[in-house]
């Protein structure tokens, strides 16, 4: 059975049925708070925790249940079907290792959908409303329990194990992210083969010695981004030694790692594409100052439309608005905010925003992703165009976009994908104006660059090949690099 059970109900669970979901393990199971107060426990008579309840959730934004629950729940024949939105999220989340645990958990899950309607995904995970046994319970040890997502903890790394069929960026997860990030350890994500990340998870992994850890029941543990072959050595997941490794293939991960045959399996061009642009804007302090609006003119000039929702966290929960994202953004500076934004399910869209004050002014570094299925051409030709809306309305600083073969829907599997080549890259008009003479205009590449906004103060935009198939884009990126450095 899955650790992690998701409850979508109509209405708020409130703390009457939440008790009584709680309670599905009888009377000698104790209730106490956690996480300041966002996470409920049901805990055993030694007060140690069996299942964490986090905070309902209220979804507002079309298509996240079907993009972050994925196949575990539209495709199963008797699966409830999927509640129109606005619903409310619920996630619960049993400690590894405690069969009871689990069974306690789909209780839970099962008394509250009785309570109130909805349904419970996946959906073999929800369980009966008898009473659960709990003679001879052993739970987790204090230290990991302190953190309701951590599984296990060591010196050197916290372990996250999720049974799920998409691995986000829940609020579970990114407090655990930033406890570990606090304390100088890694976080690393242990998940089935058939799991796969939401790019908001990918990118927040970073590097060693965080990683996501994918456990193969043939052929052991490899990195589900690298395909390095794994093992837990020293508190923590580690690459194997070439030639200690079972269901190693040939080629190396990194410097002398075997890669693992299964991340190797099923390479094809399936014809899906994603488009990224990865840019940065400075604006200055102002109490006018709106934010959001740069990652808006990019979704409108890529899609015709503005984004559909965004949040703290997986899932997005709350429509779209500019003024509502500037005011959670101020109300936490000067510490950073950091965002999710999604797209309409019609055309897949993800992007991460991170809002920062310093010295320069208040910076937004965004990072978006469109996905095209093999009859849609992602729309290089209007990259120069939203630049220029950069450029021009909103202190661009300066932009990169990328193309890759990878799947439409933007969730990562564990295999081989191949590396994103330069599509483009622009520079906005402070960057220009501080480079000598005619250096941003003249560059080593066979195009000149387009002017983005009027001659007195204009950016520039500089077109690179952009063909997937063609790694040699990055040759003439590093050229251009180069040449803007005055080397």
């Amino acid at each position: 059975m899955t650790k992690d059970v998701t409850v979508l109900t109509p209405t708020m669970p409130d703390p009457w049925s939440v008790l009584a979901g709680l309670l599905a393990g009888g009377p000698d199971k104790l209730v106490r708070a956690a996480g300041d107060g966002a996470v409920v426990q049901l805990c055993d008579e030694r007060g140690r925790p069996l299942v964490s309840i986090e905070a309902p959730l209220f979804v507002q934004v079309e298509g996240e249940a079907e993009r972050l629950l994925g196949a575990a729940a539209p495709h199963a024949p008797d699966a409830p079907a999927m509640p129109p939105v606005p619903f409310w999220w619920t996630e619960a989340r049993a400690s590894t290792g405690v069969g009871e645990a689990e069974q306690l958990a789909g209780a839970f899950a099962a008394r509250v959908v009785a309570l109130l309607g909805g349904g419970v995904w996946p959906p073999e995970a929800a369980g009966g409303l008898d009473v659960v046994a709990s003679s001879g319970v052993s739970a987790v040890t204090a230290p990991a329990a302190a953190q309701p997502a951590v599984d296990v903890l060591t010196e050197r790394a916290a372990v996250v194990i999720q049974d799920r069929p998409v691995v986000a960026m829940t609020a579970w997860l990114s407090d655990a992210l930033s406890a570990t990030a606090a304390a100088g350890i890694g976080l690393q994500i242990v998940s089935p083969p058939g799991a796969r990340l939401t790019q908001a998870v990918r990118d927040a992994l970073g590097g060693w010695p965080s990683r996501w850890v994918v456990r193969d029941a043939r052929r052991g543990y490899y990195d589900g981004l690298s395909g390095a072959v794994l093992s837990w050595q020293d508190g923590m997941f580690q690459p194997v030694p070439r030639g200690a490794a079972v269901g190693e293939a040939d080629g190396e991960a990194d410097g002398g790692t075997p890669v693992a045959e299964s991340f190797q399996e099923d390479i094809r061009d399936t014809g899906e594409r994603q488009l990224t642009l990865s840019f940065r804007t400075v604006h200055p302090a102002d109490e006018r100052l709106v934010l959001g609006g740069a990652l808006e003119a990019v979704w409108r000039e890529l899609t015709g439309g503005p984004p559909a929702g965004w949040g703290t966290a997986e899932p997005a929960n709350t429509p779209w608005s500019l003024r509502q994202l500037t005011d959670l953004a101020r109300d936490r500076a000067p510490e950073p905010t950091w965002l999710v934004v999604v797209g309409d399910p019609a055309r897949p869209g993800l992007a991460t925003l991170r809002v920062s004050r310093t010295d320069a002014g208040v910076e937004e570094e965004v990072t978006v992703t469109f996905g095209y299925g093999p009859g849609e051409e992602p729309p290089l030709a209007a990259l120069p165009k939203a630049a220029e809306a950069l450029a021009t309305r909103h202190d661009l600083r300066s932009l990169l976009a990328q193309i890759r073969k990878a799947r439409r829907d933007l969730s990562v599997p564990p295999r081989f994908e191949p590396p994103a080549v330069p599509a483009g890259f622009a520079l906005g008009v402070d960057e220009v104006r501080a480079l000598p003479g005619d250096r941003a205009r003249r560059t080593p590449l066979a195009a000149a660059p387009a002017q983005l906004g009027p001659a007195a103060r204009h950016g520039l935009y500089y077109p690179l090949p952009g063909d997937p198939s063609d790694l040699s884009g990055w040759a003439d990126f590093e050229r251009l690099v180069r040449h803007l450095n005055g080397a």
